[in-house]
């Protein structure tokens, strides 16, 4: 796989960069304009070798099957030139912005553009072939480019028209297509986790979250990488149900008990639960907050592990040379569950030697909440991303394409 660094002759050569700038949006503006920091190394390489730099993204949800009035309201409320100032502001120059996403006033834009210049173009989901990667739409975007950089790893496990049908043309064509550097670095950090060498063991895996169901494949692919996998958050509540446990109104998935049975049994003690929980007889507004061991009380719900489940895994994490975590161990988002979750945080932080890895989505939000992003040798950008290239062995459609 070609990286940025290899690319040459890019003077005056059209290059496409699919960026992930599908970043949070308040009253009109960037709440956060991380993933738009984490795309300028690339786009900073490419302008100063000349090249003339066409950058592609989505932003937010377009449901092309409801109303085309909903259509509108979606489309107006992700309109990527939102970004234009933050993206200029961090570049220090000018950013062009074409409104059209294909067709001659889209080409008319990306002719304009001289050597060293940028173009970010409309969101890509304004487009209904993106999410199919309809062939005409790659077609429309593979005919400006003499070239072609990955760099939104949060997108590459989607096979879409920017992600996956624009490079597999170009390279049909003979043009180079490359990964930038972000997705590089993802790519080597995560590997890591993928393929386990002895001088990474032990090497403990933390999972949390709501559903059992949307980690099957993780579970099934950690159990066969790790040494241990500590379980918390809701999803945890599935698995003590199917160990015959009272779980009150904590949310299990039913359809999944038989999963978990058999997980608990081919894991052979790799599995680590919860042995107490916070809870309350409340999502919201609730009047009785109580630490319970295993069983949980009828009218009550599971809301966090609790203080001997944090010195469990706390034992469990200090013994490990690689640590890949991913969800968080409960509602983190109010204060009062937050404990332990920032349990973890620390955990992980303590370790001496260690690598460890966040895979991204609610468990970088909580550390970087709680000030420990720097505490980890990794933070991954894509969550959804970073579990699938574990599940499928270092497989992604959006890099897979580039090999």
């Amino acid at each position: 796989m070609l990286t940025v660094d290899q690319l040459k002759g890019l003077k005056g050569k059209v290059v496409i960069v699919r960026v992930d700038f599908n970043v949070p949006l308040k009253d009109g503006k960037v709440r956060d304009d991380n993933r738009v920091r984490a795309a300028l190394p690339t786009i900073q390489k490419l302008l100063s070798e000349g090249a003339r730099v066409v950058l592609l993204s989505h932003l937010g949800k377009v449901k092309h099957k409801e109303a085309p009035e909903v259509v509108a309201e979606q489309k107006a409320k992700n309109n990527m030139e939102i970004v234009v100032p933050t993206l200029a502001g961090l570049l220090n120059k000018e950013v062009a912005f074409s409104k059209a996403t294909r067709g001659p006033e889209f080409e008319a834009a990306v002719k304009a553009l001289k050597d060293g210049e940028v173009l970010l173009v409309q969101n890509t989901r304004y487009e209904k072939g993106e999410e199919k990667n309809d062939p005409e739409l790659s077609k429309d975007w593979a005919k400006v480019a003499d070239a072609y950089v990955m760099d939104a790893f949060g997108s590459a496990h989607r096979a879409h028209a920017s992600t996956y049908g624009i490079p597999e043309i170009l390279k049909a064509e003979g043009k180079p297509v490359a990964c930038g550097y972000l997705v590089e670095k993802e790519i080597s950090n995560l590997m890591r986790c993928v393929d386990v060498k002895k001088e990474d063991r032990p090497y403990v895996a933390i999972l949390g979250g709501l559903k059992v169901s949307d980690k099957i494949k993780v579970i099934d692919s950690l159990l066969k990488k790790c040494d241990k996998i500590l379980i918390g958050g809701a999803m945890a509540y599935t698995f003590k149900k199917a160990l015959g446990f009272e779980t009150g109104t904590s949310p299990v998935e039913l359809d999944q008990l038989d999963y978990a049975r058999k997980c608990l049994e081919e894991a052979k003690g790799k599995i680590v639960l919860p042995v107490d929980s916070v809870v309350t007889d409340a999502f919201e507004g609730w009047t009785k907050k109580e630490v319970v061991k295993d069983n949980v009380p009828e009218g009550y719900q599971g809301m966090d592990i609790g203080p001997a489940t944090e010195k469990l895994f706390a034992e469990e994490i200090s013994k490990a040379k690689m640590v890949f975590w991913n969800g968080p161990m409960g509602v983190f988002e109010q204060k009062d569950f937050a404990s332990g979750t920032i349990s973890i945080c620390k955990a992980v932080a303590s370790l001496k030697g260690c690598f460890s890895v966040c895979g991204g989505g609610d468990s970088a939000a909580a550390i970087k909440e709680f000030g420990y992003k720097e505490s980890f040798s990794h933070v991954s950008t894509g969550g959804g991303a970073s579990l699938e290239m574990i599940e499928n062995d270092g497989h992604l459609p959006g890099v897979d394409i580039l090999k």
